[in-house]
C-alpha cells in the first residue's frame, strides 16, 4: 500500500496526524510559505506522537540557493532535529540549476544515519531524472516531487518515469495538490508515498495586525482538515 505522509505545521495538526493514522509526518511552520524549520517545542510534540517525524530544514522562504551562512544553521537545525527524536529530516537546496550536493552531504552526515528527504526544490531541476541517480548516490532515502508540475496529478507520466528511473535505488514521493479526488490517481503511478497537506482555513474571531508586509492585519490562518486528511487516506487505501 502506498504510504501518506502528512504535512502538519501546528500542534492540532499532529492531533489529526494521529487521529487519521498517517504513515508519517512532515513536520514544518508557515506552510503559505513553503515550509520553515519548526521550532523545537513542535518537533518535541510530534515526536511523542509516535508517529515517524520528518522535520522540514528550510531557514527561509525563497529560493534554495543558501550561503555559508545559511548552511552551518541547516546543518546545526539537523543535528537538533536528530537529538529531539526525529526519524529523518526534509532538505533541498541548488546551485545553478543544479543539486547542492555539498549541502546533502552534510546533512545527510549530521543525520547519523536517519532518513533524509530531498524536499520539491527537486521541481526546479532541469533534468530531474539525473537528478535521481545523484541523489541515490548520496544516499537520500527520497524524492518529494509533484513531478516538475504545480499538481501531482497534471504529472503522473513524469511521476511514472521517475519511478521507472529510481528503481528501488531511492524512494519516490509524489507531492502537490494531493487531495481525495486524485490521490488514487498519483499513487496508482508506483510512487511510494503520496505527502498532502489537507489543510482548511481557520478565521480568528479577533482581526490582529503584526508586521507591515503582505500578511499584516491577516485574520485568518491554516491547519490541519481532519476530513480532508481522512479522505486521502481512504482513497490510498483502494489502491
Amino acid at each position: 500500500m502506498t504510504a501518506f505522509e502528512l504535512a502538519v505545521q501546528d500542534a492540532a495538526g499532529v492531533t489529526v496526524a494521529a487521529h487519521v493514522r498517517a504513515d508519517r509526518i512532515e513536520l514544518a511552520t508557515a506552510l503559505a510559505l513553503g515550509g520553515l524549520t519548526p521550532s523545537a517545542g513542535l518537533i518535541e510534540l510530534a515526536v511523542a506522537s509516535g508517529i515517524p517525524v520528518h522535520v522540514l530544514v528550510r531557514p527561509r522562504a525563497g529560493g534554495f540557493a543558501y550561503d555559508a551562512d545559511d548552511r552551518a544553521l541547516m546543518t546545526a537545525d539537523v543535528r537538533a532535529a536528530i537529538r529531539a527524536g526525529a526519524a529523518g529530516v526534509v532538505v533541498g537546496g541548488l546551485v545553478q540549476g543544479r543539486v547542492d550536493a555539498d549541502l546533502v552531504r552534510a546533512a545527510r552526515d549530521a543525520a547519523e544515519g536517519r532518513e533524509v528527504t530531498f524536499h520539491r526544490a527537486f521541481d526546479a531541476l532541469g533534468d530531474r531524472a539525473r537528478a535521481v541517480d545523484e541523489l541515490a548516490e548520496l544516499g537520500v532515502t527520497r524524492v518529494l516531487t509533484s513531478g516538475g508540475a504545480s499538481r501531482a496529478a497534471d504529472a503522473l507520466d513524469e511521476l511514472r518515469a521517475l519511478v521507472r528511473r529510481a528503481d528501488g535505488a531511492i524512494q519516490i514521493m509524489a507531492g502537490g495538490g494531493v487531495d481525495a479526488g486524485n490521490a488514487a490517481d498519483v499513487a496508482a503511478t508506483g510512487v511510494d508515498a503520496v505527502h498532502a497537506s489537507a489543510k482548511r482555513a481557520v478565521v480568528d474571531a479577533v482581526p490582529v495586525a503584526l508586521g507591515s508586509g503582505a500578511g499584516a492585519g491577516a485574520v485568518a490562518y491554516e491547519t490541519a482538515d481532519e476530513s480532508a486528511a481522512l479522505a486521502i487516506r481512504s482513497a490510498l487505501g483502494r489502491v
